[in-house]
């Protein structure tokens, strides 16, 4: 695909801007006959009948169409050559954007690489602070479970004292030996 490039483009000196080419009057394809080696016209050549007798004196055609296509090729050459040109501008062109797209996607993912990392590092500090807390409050459980165990001992006891002094009526404290001590 042929695209028209501005003028005003740096890197594409123009050098057809002084006949009006780069300034989007005409494109080298509107007037081709500008850019043709022009020959010299010739006087016209009188119409004459044929009988179909080879004359060798009688003008021939061909040289002059050699002429013309001669005088064509250095035109189709240029148009040949100006198309190759645009086309490896172009191609130039891809290949750069090409280059700053993967530029940008591998930047990306170096910038989400980052980002990864540092929320690696924030979520390992969370999971490192909870551990320590959950150590802490196993700790401070297996505490408390002893000390359930040691206040279930004393009520028990308790219990046990309880139930002997009402299966035992207070007429007995007399035998108790810190009773007797008090009396």
């Amino acid at each position: 695909m042929l695209s028209t490039l501005p003028s005003s483009d740096p890197l594409l000196p123009n050098p057809f801007s002084a006949a009006g080419y780069a300034n989007g009057c005409f494109s080298l394809w509107d007037c081709p006959d500008l850019f043709t080696c022009s020959k010299p016209t010739n006087s016209p050549k009188p119409v004459t009948s044929s009988s179909g007798s080879d004359d060798p004196n009688q003008p021939n055609d061909e040289p002059d169409r050699s002429l013309d296509e001669k005088a064509a090729r250095p035109y189709r050459d240029m148009v040949i050559d100006e198309r190759k040109r645009r086309r490896m501008l172009s191609n130039r062109e891809s290949a750069r954007r090409s280059r700053m797209r993967k530029q940008r996607h591998l930047e990306n993912l170096r910038n989400q690489l980052n980002k990864c990392r540092v929320e690696n590092r924030e979520l390992n500090n969370r999971l490192q602070f909870i551990v320590h807390h959950l150590n802490r409050i196993r700790t401070e459980n297996q505490w408390l479970r002893s000390e359930r165990t040691v206040l279930w001992q004393k009520l028990s006891d308790f219990t046990q004292i309880l139930v002997f002094q009402e299966l035992h009526p207070l007429d007995h404290i007399s035998n108790i030996p810190c009773m007797v001590a008090m009396q």
